[in-house]
């Protein structure tokens, strides 16, 4: 499949400054397939059962606290990378789930945006 001229573009302009080409994908798999392979399961089931965990000794996701939700993920993520224990990856996962769920960041709000933003 071409380029697009917005993808030709893109690349042109890539080339231009010393960045490499974007990968232009030439068709997208079935909905249904993606919805499966991008996704895991084990990790949604970790991620459940901390938060189960976490419900009883602490209280539900949508409990109002002021701890710092987001400085704890940074510490955990900093922990994975010295140590590689996916538990961490875990923690971070819930911790950004709370937050944004209950987190008390004064500018929290939802903007989607892609890469032409």
């Amino acid at each position: 499949m071409p380029l697009t001229e917005q993808e030709f573009l893109v690349n042109l302009w890539r080339w231009k400054v010393g960045f490499p080409e974007q990968r232009v994908p030439t068709h997208a798999p079935p909905l249904q397939s993606l919805a499966t392979t991008e996704w895991s399961k084990e990790f949604e089931q970790l991620m459940r059962n901390r938060l189960i965990v976490g419900a009883i000794r602490y209280g539900g996701i949508a409990t109002p606290d002021d701890f710092d939700h987001i400085e704890s993920a940074h510490k955990r993520l900093a922990r994975y990378s010295d140590d590689g224990n996916t538990e961490h990856l875990v923690d971070v996962a819930n911790l950004m789930m709370v937050e944004f769920v209950s987190g008390i960041h004064p500018k929290k709000h939802f903007h989607a945006t892609d890469r032409g933003e």
